[in-house]
């Protein structure tokens, strides 16, 4: 399962250079001229969606970065659109066409660190039901359908109803970054908030990718009690072995702080079931493996799976069914 290759038509000779730019780590991004267009060939990979952009340059050094003309296929993304490349046996999520149960949404407000926090939440029916705590909540809906894959795994009857809550991220970098303010707000704040506004049966599971899955490690293991079962995707567990091209990021220090704790430690105050997704060609992918062998080690049911996919909505998407299906199936 791979993309093989990519080609840019350009029969009048328009462009001087053409590049890919994409999370795919490769020697050489450069495409070369061939039959009147631009060709790169891709090394044998475990992708089987590309999202990109072309940079292309013309004869007088001119440069821009666009999407693909010659590709239709378009996917959302948190910093805009991206071209996609579909390998020919990729298939889209079975629950995005599927029937699904009715839902309703509220808000409500909780004031969060100086700030008004407004927070969505969907519910497929009335009275005591499991919560499903998600970070950056309404990007999770608006570009990887969240909402939509619950209804239609409750409706075919693989999950007990449950409702979600859209937490927005606010100063994501900040909040998100193994922040013990953001824990303590998250913890005795935001979740007695969501408890009091709607009954929730049990504690919730919490959820989140990249800073937000990070975040949702460190309430965790900071505020012990609070979470039944974590969903972890692509989790920005910053180590220098593997990250010191984000020692840029403003809380990189804070962040590698605090993953070091974990990995140092022999065991853990509490432990829950976490499952853990990330692309298998992602940078991620080597401090998500560490990170998974060290939860295991302090006795956590956790179990990191990797994905044909790169660091992108629709591929945490694609990862919901069956690896979030799994750890809320016995919830």
């Amino acid at each position: 399962m791979t993309v093989a290759s990519l080609r840019v038509d350009d029969p009048d000779g328009q462009y001087a250079v053409v590049r890919l730019c994409s999370d795919l780590h490769l020697d050489s991004r450069e495409f070369t001229r061939e039959n009147g267009g631009w060709v790169l060939r891709l090394p044998e990979t475990r992708i089987a969606r590309l999202e990109y952009q072309l940079e292309t340059v013309d004869h007088d050094g001119g440069s821009q970065v666009v999407l693909d003309p010659g590709n239709p296929h378009r996917a959302p993304g948190a910093f805009g659109e991206k071209s996609v490349a579909l390998a020919d046996d990729y298939e889209a999520p079975w629950w995005l066409e599927a029937p699904r149960v009715d839902g309703t949404r509220e808000s409500i407000a909780v004031r969060v660190l100086g700030r008004a926090l407004p927070i969505e939440i969907w519910s497929p029916a009335e009275g005591e039901l499991p919560l499903l705590l998600a970070h950056d909540g309404p990007e999770y809906d608006r570009l990887a359908s969240l909402t939509t894959y619950a209804a239609a795994v409750i409706e075919r009857g693989d999950v007990n109803p449950f409702r979600v809550a859209l937490l927005p991220p606010g100063d994501r970098n900040e909040l998100y970054s193994a922040s013990a303010h953001y824990a303590r707000a998250l913890c005795t704040r935001i979740v007695p908030a969501l408890r009091s506004a709607v009954p929730v049966a049990g504690r919730p599971v919490g959820m989140g990718a990249s800073l937000g899955g990070l975040a949702m490690l460190h309430a965790q293991r900071t505020y012990a009690g609070t979470f039944a079962a974590l969903f972890l995707q692509s989790g920005s567990f910053f180590m220098p072995r593997y990250d010191r091209h984000e020692a840029g990021f403003p809380r990189y220090r804070r962040i590698t702080r605090f993953v070091a704790g974990v990995l140092r430690a022999h065991d853990a105050i509490e432990t829950v079931p976490v499952a853990m997704t990330c692309g298998a060609e992602e940078e991620n992918v080597h401090n998500n493996r560490v990170m998974a062998a060290a939860l295991v080690r302090q006795g956590y049911v956790a179990k990191l799976d990797e994905v044909f996919d790169l660091h992108n909505y629709t591929g945490w998407r694609d990862a919901f069914d069956p690896y979030l299906t799994w750890l809320l199936e016995d919830w």
